[in-house]
């Protein structure tokens, strides 16, 4: 037997003379490797984090909330199957005046059991201690707040606790597992500077909202194996004589619910990015080996005849494969893990971990080089049978010549209206058609990445466009601590700089539909409005009808629900009345799951009489101060959101967001379009160097010779481009699909700008790697080539 040190040798060899190609092939394999790192490894960092810091500090499983309920009712509580523990507590908005602001903050206010920890939602102390029993000024708070306004232990601020103004004392900053991820009111991403999560003693919290020896929050954890739609059937009937509204699950609490839809995210990342450049690896594999073996067709029959084995000589050009696709994954890896870092990072300031730490086990890199290897092997396979099934006598024989027959051109009798050298460019386009395809199939998914990066700023334009200016034109919103007489309007209309005030009432209800059901809450205006509008499927403002819901596009589709059909609601506030309603009209919203109806429909939909449980508010800007005073000032308001500072920070969250997603983009694209450019004009230079040096010979200039070559590569760039269009606006709607939860959904604009940019920068990439290899056919050495046998 033959020893294959020979064979190694010349694998060193094949890769040293192939460096730039492989090079090219290894970073678009690159690319698939870190994707699926950062993708995989983030959904694992958020998942393993978060179910550690869940377990660890107890979070609820089950919330539930009543009006006023005894304490007395732990027993019953207790005795429930399947309860583990559980925590009744006072939990109400306040409104918060911070020094340093103008207008007044929001905050949410818990209490915290006189003796020990909670028993659930547990809270993890990162500075100072927890406010004692009985200390009515002492407070904690969450810990994004306090770096907000750089509170120190010891800082104060005021706060309107049920109509008072109370001074509190921080005494520690925490983290709960049931605020990783918080809202306030009127906001679409966190602003800790304007909510704030307050811990206070329920001794001192319970006559303060008339509920001593009272509770209005109920959060348990249940046992392993546990029902959970017994136990909340249970809760349900214990707190229903006590205004219980419906308990529900962790996947309806807010923080989770944001957590889930990140993870949804990451998972649909991670199913559509990898896969394409893997694809393209794998093709660019095929053409650079099967070139390589053609070329090499007399050393393999040689191989064969001094006695090496098929398998051995296979093995050597799958060596090759695995050696740059090593290259790659070293490459992905690395990067991968860079940026999985940093990606943590930037969750670490949107989710309120006490630590997130990008999960980078091995494990994950072994499937992610596992995947992007048997991805280079499948493209490299039809080149690696091919040397199987070479034959010793024939393959040390040149090929037969390539046979041309009459162009498509001159049998159209086009063929005069271009150059000679133009008719060789179409010709070997043609001569093969597939290699062709294929070429063009990798420069459109260049062009479809940039597309799908490049669509979501014009998106994200049009949500804010049509939920702060088209919808919600109010510059505030207020919320009342508990629905009022319709009369309160007065009063509003008559607070400082107030131009115009709508009032509506948010009512929480389960809405089904045979066996599917969401639990959401109905939003009741006046049928006409000009500060909140509902937008009809054209984006128009419409007129609510007097009877029936108008339910978003979101509802009808995971409701199952169409315009003219029905629908069972079960109100979870009063007397907890379950109808049937009719679906007026289906409408557009990107923000959660919108049910609108007649403010005095709902009203009596409810069986409690009018009621109105907030206003939205246009504001004279010159008043803001007066105003701003006041709201402090009135007992009956619980919260203030402000749509401007409100619109002004999801701007600056969702540009910075943008602006790293079309970075990488930019970068995954440029680098697909280069691999697949350069590696096809090296092989069509390295099949054509005798053609294009005896052009030489003959006369022609080398911008002539270069003209030819070039030419093909412009065609299949030129061809590429509405492949491309077409699968950029797939993957788009791929995303908005992946992306879309019931918190919100992305709208799919594509602007004719969008395909423009798109190609303008895969043309200037394409036209990059040309460059480089136009060198090339600048420096051939005409004597050498011209002496190399076909």
């Amino acid at each position: 037997m033959i020893p294959v040190g020979a064979l190694d040798r010349k694998l060193l060899r094949d890769l040293m003379r192939l460096w730039a190609q492989g090079l090219a092939v290894a970073l678009v394999m690159a690319c698939g490797v870190m994707t699926i790192i950062i993708a995989v490894g983030a959904h694992r960092s958020l998942l393993l984090t978060r179910e550690a810091y869940y377990e660890r500090y107890r979070f609820a499983h089950v919330v539930a909330e009543a009006n006023r309920a005894p304490l007395s009712l732990d027993k019953a509580i207790s005795e429930i199957p399947g309860v583990a523990s559980f925590e009744m507590r006072i939990s109400r908005r306040v409104l918060l005046d911070l020094p340093q602001m103008r207008e007044p903050a929001s905050g949410q206010v818990i209490s915290l059991p006189a003796h020990g920890e909670p028993r659930v939602n547990r809270l993890l102390v990162r500075r100072g201690r927890l406010p004692e029993a009985g200390r009515a000024n002492e407070v904690a708070v969450n810990e994004d707040f306090a770096k907000a306004h750089a509170f120190r232990i010891g800082d104060s601020f005021s706060a309107i606790l049920n109509g008072r103004k109370e001074r509190l004392q921080i005494t520690g900053t925490v983290l709960s597992p049931e605020f990783i991820y918080t809202i306030g009111p009127g906001d679409m991403v966190p602003d800790p500077r304007r909510y704030a999560i307050l811990y206070m003693p329920e001794d001192v919290l319970g006559p303060v909202f008339d509920r001593k020896e009272a509770f209005n929050n109920l959060v348990l954890r249940l046992m392993p194996g546990a029902s959970e739609p017994a136990v909340l059937m249970a809760v349900d009937r214990l707190l229903e004589p006590y205004g219980g509204m419906a308990a529900y699950g962790r996947k309806h609490q807010m923080s989770h619910a944001f957590l889930d839809a990140e993870l949804d995210q990451l998972a649909a990342m991670a199913r559509i990015i990898p896969p394409i450049f893997l694809l393209v690896s794998a093709f660019l594999i095929n053409i650079v080996l099967t070139r390589l073996v053609a070329l090499e067709r007399e050393q393999i029959g040689l191989l064969k005849a001094l006695g090496y084995y098929d398998r051995t000589i296979a093995w050597h050009y799958a060596k090759l494969v695995i050696a740059i696709s090593a290259v790659g994954v070293a490459i992905g890896a690395g990067a991968g893990t860079w940026l999985g870092r940093g990606l943590a990072r930037l969750y670490g300031e949107f989710f309120s971990f006490p630590f997130l730490v990008f999960q980078s086990s091995p494990d994950l890199y072994a499937i992610a080089a596992g995947i992007s290897i048997a991805a280079a092997l499948a493209g490299a396979m039809k080149a690696i049978l091919s040397v199987l099934a070479l034959d010793p006598a024939v393959s040390m024989r040149p090929p037969a010549p390539a046979r041309f027959g009459r162009s498509l051109l001159a049998r159209l009798g086009l063929s005069n209206l271009f150059s000679k050298l133009t008719v060789m460019a179409f010709r070997q386009l043609l001569h093969q058609p597939v290699r062709a395809a294929l070429t063009s199939l990798g420069m459109a998914l260049g062009v479809a990445l940039l597309v799908t990066a490049l669509f979501a700023r014009d998106s994200v334009d049009f949500m804010v466009e049509t939920v702060f200016w088209r919808a919600d034109r109010q510059h505030a919103s207020l919320a009342f601590g508990e629905p009022a007489q319709p009369s309160v309007m007065a009063a509003v209309r008559h607070l400082p700089g107030v131009v115009a005030a709508e009032p509506y009432l948010s009512v929480p209800v389960i809405l089904s539909n045979g066996n599917r059901s969401r639990r959401l809450a109905i939003t009741g205006k006046p049928p006409a409005t000009t500060l909140s509008r509902v937008l009809d499927a054209s984006f128009d403002p419409m007129v609510l009808p007097s009877d029936g819901v108008v339910i978003s596009e979101r509802v009808a589709q995971v409701l199952g629900l169409t315009q003219g059909g029905t629908a069972n609601v079960e109100v979870l506030t009063g007397r907890q009345i379950t109808t049937t309603v009719r679906i007026s009209a289906v409408v557009q919203s990107f923000l959660g799951l919108g049910v609108f109806m007649d403010i005095d429909a709902l009203s009596r939909l409810t069986g409690e009489g009018p009621r109105v449980g907030g206003a939205h508010l246009a504001v004279d800007t010159a008043a803001l101060d007066a105003l701003y005073a006041a709201i402090k000032s009135t007992p009956a308001i619980a919260s203030l959101g402000l749509q401007t500072l409100s619109r002004d920070k999801f701007r600056e969250t969702i540009d910075r967001n943008i602006s790293i997603m079309t970075t990488l983009y930019l970068t995954l694209a440029i680098i697909i379009v280069f691999g697949v450019i350069y590696n096809s004009a090296r092989i069509q230079l390295s099949e054509r160097a005798r053609e294009l040096a005896s052009l030489r010979v003959l006369g022609f200039t080398r911008m002539e010779v270069s003209q030819v070559l070039l030419t093909e590569l412009l065609l299949v760039v030129i061809l590429a481009q509405p492949l491309g269009w077409a699968l950029g606006a797939g993957f788009a709607m791929l995303v908005t699909d992946g992306f879309a939860s019931d918190l919100f959904q992305i709208p799919l604009v594509l602007e004719p700008a969008i395909f423009a940019k798109a190609s303008l920068i895969v043309l200037a990439a394409a036209a990059g790697s040309a460059l480089l290899v136009r060198r090339r056919v600048d420096r051939l050495d005409l004597i050498r080539v011209l002496k190399t046998r076909e």
